[in-house]
């Protein structure tokens, strides 16, 4: 059988996100100026210098956070970054279902991001996305559930159709 490998990678690129930080920025900045302005005594110029930089430069680190994605005969491999700084993976055999759904991502997760868990509707597992409805859902033999958003749906299901016979073959030599 031939290998199949399906890669992708994600970030926060949505326009309401560049729409809400840019307003976010703007904001505190337009304030900060202001109040330096009418009051000169208020920062000396390297605190004002340091705040607004500040100001505008944390929100963008949501720039750097990317979702990656592998499925190979190992299994599937994921990694958000910068919240996992090496590949995850979680093997065929510890996988009892794959498939790609649908989902609301505010009502069954919380929203995008590293979501879930301990914190919000437990019995969901967990949802690491950055954008849409379409996942990859892993169900684990140790009851943990998984789920990976994706941009590229057909991609996806083909590659776990693919890779299915790992898990019903691990399932039979149990």
């Amino acid at each position: 059988m031939s290998m199949k490998v399906f890669k992708e990678e994600q970030r926060f690129t949505q326009l309401w996100i560049i729409i809400l930080l840019a307003i976010s920025v703007l904001v505190p900045v337009v304030i900060i100026i202001i109040q330096f302005l009418q009051d000169k005594g208020s920062f000396s110029t390297t605190e004002f210098i340091l705040v607004i930089s500040l100001t505008v430069l944390l929100p963008l680190v949501i720039f750097l956070f990317k979702l990656y994605t592998k499925i190979d005969e190992q299994g599937v491999h994921y990694k958000f970054f910068p919240f996992h700084l090496k590949l995850r993976t979680i093997a065929w055999q510890e996988i009892s279902k794959a498939y790609v759904r649908r989902y609301d991502a505010i009502s069954e997760y919380g929203g995008w991001g590293l979501k879930g868990g301990a914190f919000w509707r437990k019995s969901k597992g967990i949802a690491i996305n950055v954008s849409g409805d379409i996942g990859i859902q892993l169900e684990l033999k140790n009851g943990k559930k998984i789920l990976i958003g994706t941009k590229l749906e057909d991609q996806a299901k083909q590659a776990i159709n693919h890779y299915n016979f790992k898990i019903k073959n691990h399932e039979n030599k149990e």
